[in-house]
């Protein structure tokens, strides 16, 4: 998927919040249009079209400026076509998600003779962090938006999308890991978000530990019994009756090292070596 098309997705999946955000007003009852657009039929890859009150938003996503035919002039395309179809007043967004070299203009028109079509440009960049920091659905642009401590910034996101309930937490993290990749280094997104996640798993140590006081143990292995599920796939009975086998130490480090799982394999191979060690010990 490309970084572009992610936008697409967010913005499609959560066209209230992206209306509200670009629009500075909170918006409600948008409609997510369709793509596809006459006279001669097009598909736009990375943009979204969604009708408010008696208006039409077209978000615009873009990785780079230059495109082709240029950017100005696929505005004024779009903008003919839209009304053409649904004959409502129609604002025009591009959302710029890296800045361009600095020999390139950015433009907010097209212009030619007697043609001068305008649309607006929001500079991610150039956004403040605070806002996408504090809704969900924008959580996984915040890597992209102002800041002079990109991994500052950086941890903040991760401390966000820990705070987010389970369901939505990996679903979230998975794109904002794809968007910090348009700017950080790979190494340093999956290192922080790990590190973030681990922290997390501090919760299932404390509930097996206070399992030993509380009667609470049963709780620790079903919640690592849903976290393995999340990562490998459906647990056969044989391997959920191994992991409700293990001991208070044997479950955290399952805790830990299940971060890093793929597959089943995963969970075979550490199996085989917590068991040697064992022996050995």
């Amino acid at each position: 998927m490309s970084f572009d098309n992610l936008c697409k997705l967010l913005s499609e999946k959560y066209p209230t919040n992206f209306a509200s955000w670009v629009l500075k007003t909170p918006q409600t009852n948008v409609e997510v249009l369709k793509t596809e657009l006459s006279i001669e039929p097009i598909r736009a890859d990375s943009v979204t079209f969604l009708q408010l009150q008696g208006r039409i938003l077209h978000l615009e996503f873009q990785t780079q400026w230059r495109s082709k035919p240029p950017l100005p002039l696929r505005m004024l395309d779009y903008w003919v076509r839209l009304y053409r179809l649904y004959r409502l007043p129609i604002t025009q967004v591009v959302v710029l998600l890296l800045p361009p070299p600095e020999t390139e203009v950015i433009e907010t028109r097209f212009t030619l003779e007697n043609t001068d079509h305008q649309y607006q440009v929001i500079r991610l960049w150039e956004e403040n962090p605070d806002r996408f920091l504090h809704d969900p659905a924008l959580l996984p642009l915040a890597p992209l938006t102002a800041t002079n401590e990109p991994q500052t910034l950086l941890q903040q996101v991760v401390e966000q999308v820990n705070e987010l309930e389970e369901e939505k937490r990996v679903e979230i993290s998975a794109y904002a890991q794809i968007v910090a990749g348009l700017k950080y280094e790979k190494d340093l997104v999956k290192r922080l978000f790990r590190e973030g996640m681990m922290r997390e798993s501090v919760i299932y140590q404390d509930i097996i530990r206070e399992g030993r006081q509380e009667g609470r143990q049963e709780e620790g292995r079903s919640l690592i019994l849903r976290q393995l599920t999340r990562r490998v796939g459906e647990l056969p009975q044989l391997w959920r009756d191994r992991v409700n086998s293990l001991s208070l130490e044997q479950l955290e480090n399952l805790g830990e090292a299940l971060l890093d799982f793929q597959g089943m394999g995963d969970l075979e191979t550490w199996w085989d070596t917590s068991n040697d060690y064992s022996r050995r010990g």
